[in-house]
């Protein structure tokens, strides 16, 4: 009963501490970057639907969330530890004017790995309203599309990659690297569909797409090989570190 009692003062302390970061980041003095999709860029009908699109997956990873729960009593925590990573790894933004958004590292393979692409999901999207609501960082009424390219495209592009290339005989560092790099592209490549679906018009989709993707290649290209290694990184400390949370979150895919 006291481990219980502990391990809940450490949750409670943790999350203090990850809200007293988020009020220093929000009271910094920093220009707007626009990270994410920009607030009010997106028309109202495409805001809606990438809500639409949203919404269920979020659904999901919430009831996934309470199967775990009951499955592992000590999961919560390790479900705040990667939300708090994917929030602060999420918060260096790289401008990229022409897209009308910025590059940034995702944190979301790591995430899926460790605790599976549903509940990446729902970390990405308090992630994502938090840096909405207190960095300016995206917006609320482009929050739908962000969570679908940050947290859906990442989340379940990269265990899928991790999957397949576990199944295939891959080591898993390599494994891990591939799931944080395709992640962090796939990120950058919904975005883009997303920027190219509401603003082609009469144009053609492919070559405005196109331009789009180009537009995010001298930044997404490095940072996208950075968290391949960061994500190799992470699963390397945790293995080395903490195995039992790897046990924990084994229906996450880290087993």
């Amino acid at each position: 009963m006291d481990g219980i009692w502990t391990k809940k003062r450490y949750a409670s302390r943790f999350a203090a501490v990850v809200a007293a970061i988020a009020g220093v980041l929000a009271s910094l003095p920093a220009p707007a970057f626009a990270m994410h999709i920009s607030e009010g860029l997106l028309p109202a009908s495409w805001a809606v639907l990438w809500y639409v699109v949203a919404i269920p997956f979020v659904a999901l990873g919430l009831r996934e969330l309470q199967r775990r729960n009951e499955e592992f009593p000590y999961f919560k925590p390790l479900v705040g530890l990667v939300g708090a990573a994917v929030f602060l790894i999420s918060c260096m933004p790289i401008p990229v004017p022409t897209a009308g958004t910025c590059s940034h590292p995702c944190g979301t393979g790591i995430a899926a790995i460790l605790i599976g692409p549903g509940l990446t999901v729902v970390v990405a999207s308090i992630a994502l309203t938090l840096q909405a609501l207190f960095l300016a960082h995206g917006g609320l009424t482009t929050l739908g599309a962000n969570i679908v390219a940050m947290g859906v495209a990442g989340s379940y592009v990269g265990f899928g990659t991790w999957l397949i290339a576990r199944r295939l005989g891959v080591p898993w560092i390599a494994a891990a690297f591939l799931a944080g790099l395709l992640s962090d592209w796939a990120t950058y490549a919904m975005t883009s569909f997303e920027l190219t679906a509401a603003f082609h018009a009469g144009s053609s989709f492919s070559a405005m797409f196109s331009l789009i993707l180009i537009a995010f290649v001298p930044t997404q290209l490095p940072l996208g090989i950075l968290e391949g290694i960061l994500c190799a990184g992470a699963l390397r400390f945790v293995r080395n570190r903490k195995p039992e949370l790897l046990r924990m979150a084994a229906a996450g895919g880290a087993a």
